[in-house]
């Protein structure tokens, strides 16, 4: 493989995720600090809201600018929203472990939300390419492999 097909088949994707992921995590961040600083909502109940309507977001921004669409919309959005729990479950274990367990993070929550947003980044790519499109994380990897 070439490596402007390695750049368009592996960097490419990725950065658009990461474009509309920045938008619904921006709309996760903003609904947090609202809800943890105006209405004084618990960090971890904020987090639960803030991320269910970034998740929510990021379904509809990665259906329009992302994915191709190879499976019924409803199939792809039950397991979209299916491996969005998963990820939620994993965000919430690590954002409780960190600020519950490191004072640091307990006064400096918003860094532990950062974190929690780099760790699953990656989860959330590839499955959610598998929920829309139906590829596995090593299809690039096994296509690379077959035209050599």
């Amino acid at each position: 493989m070439k490596p402007l097909e390695v750049f368009k088949s592996f960097i490419i994707p990725k950065a658009k995720f990461a474009t509309t992921s920045a938008i619904a995590t921006a709309l996760d961040y903003g609904i947090y600090i609202l809800l943890t600083t105006v209405f004084l909502t618990s960090e971890t109940t904020s987090h639960a809201v803030s991320y269910t309507c970034g998740m929510i977001l990021n379904f509809i921004l990665q259906r329009r600018f992302i994915f191709l669409l190879k499976r019924k919309l409803y199939h792809a959005f039950l397991l979209s929203v299916g491996f969005s729990l998963i990820g939620w479950l994993l965000s919430q274990g690590i954002f409780n472990g960190l600020i519950f367990s490191f004072a640091f993070f307990k006064q400096h929550d918003i860094l532990a939300k950062v974190i929690v947003t780099l760790t699953v980044f990656f989860y959330n790519f590839y499955t959610k390419r598998f929920a829309f499109e139906r590829k596995y994380p090593h299809d690039n990897i096994r296509n690379y492999l077959k035209k050599d």
